[in-house]
């Protein structure tokens, strides 16, 4: 961890902003919590914060009308064009803050205004599945990232994350198994395609 902070505090500029990266379940969360408090440790809680692609899920009657219900958490089930424009707000600096949304699991919906970015905070963070993604929209996301790291885990691992994520928030056994199966394992093969753009891989778990 010292090592990844100092990685960071090494970039160049007013205000840098490092994109985590990874398959779902791969634990991009968990470390890019670990990377906040151990900048806010060194230089202050309002040095850095934390802002989650998550919070550009779309809504659930959003992709009801669109059809994507059943597929939520693919890239086209985001509002990556919200997702950009906030992060070009963050990396201008020049707002007292700007307020993020985040996702609220219990509810599996997208809160607004949920996350303060203070002008402040040197290092921002962000973590999600398509950082990397050499797709349309996506490309936009990377243009604005200094760096990206890709956070990669043992799939076996990533697999029983996600499953006893899934039964946490509701799901039977059964169902969360299927939803792994059938959603979640093919974004994880098009997340891991992008491994190879990234700045730097980190190995967890």
């Amino acid at each position: 961890m010292p090592d990844l902070v100092s990685r960071i505090g090494a970039l160049p500029g007013r205000r840098v902003v490092v994109g985590v990266a990874g398959c779902p379940g791969a634990g991009k969360t968990t470390l890019v919590a670990a990377l906040r408090d151990a900048v806010a440790a060194e230089h202050g809680a309002d040095a850095v914060a934390h802002v989650p692609m998550d919070g550009f899920h779309l809504a659930d009657v959003e992709l009801a009308r669109l059809g994507r219900a059943g597929r939520k958490g693919a890239p086209d089930t985001f509002d990556v064009g919200g997702y950009v424009a906030l992060l070009r707000r963050i990396r201008a600096r020049d707002e007292d803050v700007v307020l993020a949304p985040m996702f609220e699991r219990d509810l599996e919906q997208a809160v607004a205004g949920a996350i303060p970015v203070p002008r402040a905070a040197r290092v921002v963070l962000t973590e999600g599945n398509y950082l990397l993604l050499d797709e349309p929209g996506w490309r936009e996301v990377r243009a604005e990232l200094d760096e990206v790291w890709f956070c990669a885990v043992d799939d076996d691992l990533r697999r029983a994350r996600l499953t006893a994520r899934h039964v946490r928030f509701g799901r039977t056994p059964a169902e969360a198994a299927a939803w792994v199966a059938a959603v979640d394992d093919p974004n994880a093969v098009l997340v891991e395609a992008t491994r190879g753009r990234a700045d730097l891989v980190v190995r967890v778990g």
